[in-house]
């Protein structure tokens, strides 16, 4: 297969020259084979062009202007066309021609953007994304039960082993007041001895 570049080598317009140079030079640098057919000398090959461009891609006075690209008798697009091509990175997918080995330039968008396996890419990162996420949320979930069953064991200690817990007899705020009537009542028993002893004297005495 051979791209036809059709040409008008002595056009006077500078707007078209110039995108003649571009398309051909694009094409040399890339070593990609192609013809380049005059159009301002060959009657020919000026009829041929302006018959094989397809009718929606000739312009209101259907005088289809250079340059014209074909892949042999396939239409191809105009400069337009192939501009928007290399920008996009599908030229050789424009140009109906196999990349070569390890070109980058290889498929349209959408295709590349298809893995073997049928999935598409950004799907499939996508999933990848959220399975992560849901790992990551997971073990936050863990943490904060830990978290919270270590405060339930820390405040369950607190009550057992606080400053007073159910047994107010023996460590509640009642041991004091037992303590101070176990006093009272020792002091009392002291004195009733005391004025038995002085009662037995004063008898003696007497």
């Amino acid at each position: 297969m051979v791209i036809k570049v059709f040409v008008a080598t002595s056009s006077g317009s500078i707007a078209i020259r110039k995108k003649q140079q571009e398309v051909v030079g694009f094409l040399e640098a890339n070593k990609i084979d192609f013809k380049e057919l005059d159009i301002a000398g060959d009657e020919d090959n000026r009829k041929w062009m302006r018959e094989n461009v397809p009718g929606e891609k000739k312009p209101q006075n259907g005088i289809p202007l250079p340059p014209q690209i074909f892949n042999e008798e396939q239409y191809c697009g105009d400069f337009d066309s192939f501009f928007s091509a290399k920008e996009e990175n599908i030229i050789y997918s424009f140009l109906g021609l196999a990349p070569p080995p390890g070109s980058k330039v290889t498929k349209s968008p959408e295709e590349s953007s298809s893995l073997p396996n049928g999935d598409v890419a950004g799907e499939s990162e996508g999933t990848a994304e959220e399975a992560e996420k849901a790992e990551e949320s997971g073990e936050t979930e863990a943490q904060k039960e830990e978290e919270g069953a270590s405060h339930i064991s820390e405040s369950q200690e607190k009550n057992v082993i606080g400053p007073f817990h159910s047994c107010h007899n023996c460590c509640g705020p009642g041991a004091e007041r037992t303590e101070e009537v176990m006093e009272e009542g020792a002091k009392g028993e002291a004195e009733e001895e005391d004025a038995g002893e002085e009662e037995a004297g004063e008898e003696e005495d007497s």
